[in-house]
């Protein structure tokens, strides 16, 4: 029997209603006549959404792909011609904080960053390592009207949101087993990952929704994924958090002490990761620099691929919050208890700013933490160990950025071949943690010493409170296998 397929399942790759239904009919009449499998069918949609133009001389999704190429961006005009640059002879200098902790990689590739013509100032922060284009934990800020995409990232505005319960943290332990049940009932993880219990939200009110096709062709998957988690190092966790400063209005005033929190990490999803495909191809095609340096492409914002970039990542700022906010709404609602206050930033982002000398610049954080002076940010560990709440001291040598977590001590795949999953419990257990999914990549043991990173900057950060994991949720093993947004 052939399988069966609706035009609700093929949403998330098609938003136009004229392209939706002949997509539909198309696919309708393929599996019908057993032509092909449902499973390959809706594996091409997908990258014929992605790259059209490698399908429009197909004889059979040929008129879809033409049909999907008019919806997306336009390459560049008279107005937006191809320009070579070169770059500068020696890297402009910077602040390495902990460079003892940072690989040598990392370090190479922020001076190649800072070599580029655009480049105004820069810092690696201490937990930094080797990424694409900028390491991860590189803060670059560039002339105002240039953005990186990938300085940016895949995952834009990949963020920590954390929520303080008036519980006492012996709860946790009392009833370990119900927090647990609600972590599995009421969240959502995988890359592809959907929500078909999604809450009401004011974040499909925005304007922004309808301002290039190309975001247009990315709604239906913003819609299916908002309030799930990604694969990788995302995840939603119940913990204790100490208050370590008496009655800080930061803290809802709360006295010294341990209490319940959620805390949970991850960005824009797929909505993300297409802006920040797509726009990255587009800027290496616009701007050529050399091979070394050609991640590092730049979008003018004069021109209308830039316009509609910046557009684009502070909607997936818009979004990326929305989706922490539904995670901790519906957790609340399962236990019954509305938060005091919440903490949250962005570590994926590029932020128009002004230097302390007054100049106007573009500040990419890629990995790190905005730490202007008094703002709070969340910086955590791994899922044994634990984490900090922070108030920035506005550090001028750090552009006022902080690290974003403890920092890799070495690659994915190198964790997955130094450990083995029986080590990973035993170390869990020692620490009383519970574990749902995750895989060998986010072994504790694969990551830095936090308190190495928190020492080298103590310039840059107060401690306010410290968070330690209990019950912790990440995607399952085979759906990290199938690809990260981080």
């Amino acid at each position: 029997m052939a399988s069966k397929i609706n035009n609700n399942e093929l949403k998330i790759f098609f938003q136009d209603k004229e392209l939706l239904e002949e997509a539909g009919k198309l696919a309708k009449f393929l599996l019908k006549k057993g032509k092909i499998e449902k499973k390959l069918l809706l594996e091409t949609y997908e990258k014929l959404v992605s790259q059209p133009e490698k399908y429009t001389e197909d004889e059979t999704f040929g008129e879809i792909a033409k049909l999907t190429q008019e919806l997306q961006p336009k390459q560049p005009n008279e107005n937006e011609t191809v320009k070579s640059f070169e770059l500068r002879e020696a890297p402009l200098a910077y602040q390495v904080f902990g460079k003892e902790h940072i690989e040598e990689t990392a370090l190479y590739q922020m001076d190649t960053a800072m070599k580029l013509p655009i480049s105004v100032a820069g810092a690696l922060m201490p937990d930094a390592h080797q990424g694409y284009g900028l390491p991860i934990g590189g803060v670059l800020a560039t002339e105002s009207d240039k953005i990186i995409p990938f300085a940016v990232g895949v995952d834009i505005a990949c963020r920590m949101c954390l929520s303080v319960f008036e519980l006492d943290a012996v709860l946790l332990e009392k009833r370990r087993s119900e927090f647990k049940k609600h972590l599995g009932d009421h969240t959502y993880f995988g890359i592809a990952g959907t929500n078909r219990n999604a809450l009401e939200d004011e974040v499909w009110e925005h304007p922004d929704w309808k301002a290039t096709p190309f975001i247009r062709s990315l709604y239906p998957k913003a819609l299916s994924q908002i309030g799930t988690s990604g694969t990788g190092n995302h995840f939603v966790e119940w913990g204790v958090i100490e208050i370590v400063e008496e009655n800080s209005a930061d803290l809802g005033n709360l006295p010294k002490g341990s209490y319940v929190a959620l805390l949970s990490h991850s960005g824009s999803r797929g909505f993300g990761a297409g802006i920040a495909n797509h726009y990255s191809k587009l800027a290496i095609e616009q701007t050529k620099l050399p091979r070394e340096a050609q991640h590092l492409a730049w979008l003018d914002l004069n021109t209308e691929a830039g316009q509609e970039y910046w557009i684009a990542m502070n909607l997936a700022g818009e979004y990326a919050a929305a989706n922490h906010h539904q995670i901790h709404r519906r957790m609340a609602k399962a236990l019954g208890k509305k938060p005091l206050f919440m903490i949250e930033n962005h570590h994926n982002f590029a932020w128009k700013e002004k230097l302390a000398n007054g100049t106007e610049v573009m500040v990419h954080r890629k990995g790190a933490t905005p730490a202007q002076k008094g703002v709070l940010g969340i910086i955590p560990a791994s899922m044994a160990t634990q984490g900090f709440v922070v108030r920035g001291k506005g550090e001028v040598s750090a552009v006022n950025s902080a690290s974003h977590g403890a920092g890799r001590l070495m690659s994915r795949n190198k964790a997955h071949n130094s450990f083995t999953m029986n080590e990973v419990k035993k170390l869990l257990q020692e620490k009383g943690v519970t574990l749902i999914g995750g895989d060998l990549d986010e072994a504790p043991m694969a990551y830095k010493d936090i308190n190495h990173v928190m020492l080298a900057q103590r310039d840059l950060v107060d401690i306010i409170a410290k968070f330690s994991p209990k019950i912790v949720r990440m995607a399952e093993s085979d759906e990290n296998k199938k690809g990260r947004e981080d």
